[in-house]
């Protein structure tokens, strides 16, 4: 089937036959992508083909990011519409080509690729002859943070199905994927990528932007529509329709990828001055039944999973907790602003679960945590999927939780210990969470008590103590594990000493296996 022209596109009829319609007669939509995901499904997984030389094959990450967009020739930036496109040069490992267009009336023009678009000299690559390459992916920019500055950087589409995005006084932080597959699996994962985009030029007025994208793999198609809505807290709208070549073992929806390399949870094993160094620091999740639960990340030793099992979730996100310079002292990355990630779940998603990977790593270049949503239903060959969420970019996390419900705003792991005749504190074999809860409803007027359970492991003690200084509770849980080689998981709550109503979030800790 051929790709959308300038003049004309190819919409699937039957099975077997393909005709050509003018533009003049339709609009273009979604339902066109789905026509190319569809036909693509039941023909034959094509490898594509890469395309470039040796010497950007080759380059480092910093060297790669040394290629430099010609800022002056930013698509749309001779027109008056607030947003503007670059695009990414091929280099490294983003060594395929990706097909970009915009519609304008109706209309697709293809996005050619054009050297003159790009600076190679501080590479030395300057002399290179690069006529025959293509876009690797492209960005979106629009004046967010201050209304006359036209430059600021919201989006990204750059790498298989990866995206970003920022708000207002915000730093990327984690990806966003368009569909995950048999992450973690000992099958090995595949990589769905965005092989075409088409974007629909926006009025001068406009503040929201349409993106469509065609997503490729050995087992599926797909086609995806991206609601691009810049502010304070940016959103992505999310339709998609994916279709199976193949079964999918394990099935990754609307997958988040984040980095956690050590926290107050999980110190760092060698001496550092940054007391924490991660894109987010813990997944929450909203049940259906309206309980929020709360798991702090960690850096396994080896590759751990975590499960939850739902029906009809309200949302899942990857957040980062910590937003305090403090909490980090990193002059060059600032954590702090990296933005918290919700995925608002739209319609039905029935039974199924919150699956989280921790992946080890040493370092912080590498994205080691994974989150998504698993449903339970298996999808086999020539199935179907509809897809539909809204991605929230937040520095205020905080803003999504009700009243009534305290958060565990600080996870700090620390040895047990226990405090002598002589006032002395001695270990006493065990280790500990020192966890503090803070919300409105929570005083040193209301008592509380904590509800707590455990598994590969025992309690020592589970002790609650006011805390005054964030005007909340602190709970320091004791305990033992039973075998180091497996992980220990432990759920915490509070709830009111008199009424028992539950009054926080479910903490839910893994000290992971040692």
């Amino acid at each position: 089937m051929s790709h959308l022209s300038k003049n004309i596109t190819c919409k699937l009829l039957s099975a077997c036959s393909i005709a050509c319609i003018s533009f003049s007669s339709w609009a273009f939509s979604f339902n066109d992508v789905v026509s190319q995901a569809e036909h693509l499904s039941k023909q034959a997984y094509v490898q594509p083909s890469k395309n470039i030389p040796n010497e950007l094959a080759s380059l480092q990450f910093a060297d790669y990011q040394k290629i430099l967009f010609n800022h002056p020739k930013a698509y749309w930036g001779d027109q008056k519409s607030r947003f503007k496109l670059e695009f990414y040069h091929e280099g490294m490992y983003f060594d395929t080509p990706v097909k970009i267009n915009e519609i304008v009336d109706n209309q697709v023009h293809e996005i050619k690729y054009d050297p003159s678009y790009f600076d190679l000299s501080k590479i030395n690559l300057d002399k290179l002859d690069t006529k025959k390459l293509g876009f690797a992916g492209f960005k979106v920019h629009y004046p967010i943070n201050t209304p006359t500055k036209t430059d600021d950087e919201i989006f990204t589409a750059l790498g298989g199905s990866y995206f970003r995005a920022v708000g207002k006084d915000q730093r990327y932080g984690l990806s966003a994927r368009g569909l995950a597959i048999d992450t973690g699996e000992m099958s090995g994962e595949e990589f769905p990528r965005f092989k075409e985009f088409w974007i629909e030029k926006p009025e001068p007025n406009q503040k929201h932007l349409v993106i469509y994208a065609l997503l490729d793999s050995p087992s599926v198609s797909g086609a995806y529509k991206l609601t691009l809505v810049p502010s304070v807290d940016t959103t992505i709208t999310v339709q998609a329709k994916v279709f199976f070549r193949n079964s999918v073992k394990k099935l990754g929806i609307a997958p988040l990828t984040s980095m956690f390399l050590f926290g107050p949870n999980q110190p760092s094993p060698i001496l550092n001055y940054r007391p924490a160094m991660h894109d987010s620091n813990g997944l929450s999740i909203l049940a259906n039944n309206n309980e929020w639960i709360w798991r702090p990340l960690n850096n396994p030793k080896r590759l751990s999973f975590s499960s939850y099992s739902l029906e009809n979730p309200k949302s899942f996100g990857l957040i980062q907790r910590d937003k305090g310079f403090d909490d980090y002292q990193d002059l060059d990355d600032h954590y702090e602003q990296r933005p918290s990630v919700w995925t608002e779940i739209l319609g039905n998603w029935q039974k199924g679960h919150v699956e989280l990977v921790e992946i080890p790593t040493a370092d912080e270049t590498n994205d080691n945590i994974v989150a998504f949503w698993v449903p339970k239903k298996q999808y086999k060959a020539k199935d179907s999927i509809d897809i539909n969420y809204r991605l929230h970019y937040t520095l205020n996390e905080q803003q999504r939780y009700p009243d009534n419900v305290a958060r565990a705003i600080s996870t700090r792991l620390s040895l047990g210990d226990i405090k002598q005749a002589n006032l002395i504190r001695k270990l006493d074999g065990s280790n500990a969470y020192v966890i503090d809860f803070a919300g409105p409803q929570l005083s040193e007027q209301i008592p509380v008590k904590v509800i707590s359970s455990i598994n590969n492991g025992s309690i020592v003690s589970c002790d609650a103590q006011y805390n005054s200084a964030i005007k909340g509770w602190r709970v320091i849980v004791r305990f033992n594990v039973e075998d180091n080689k497996k992980a220990t998981d432990i759920r915490i709550q509070l709830a009111s000493e008199k009424t028992n109503e539950v009054l926080s979030e479910t903490w839910s800790g893994q000290y992971p296996a040692q």
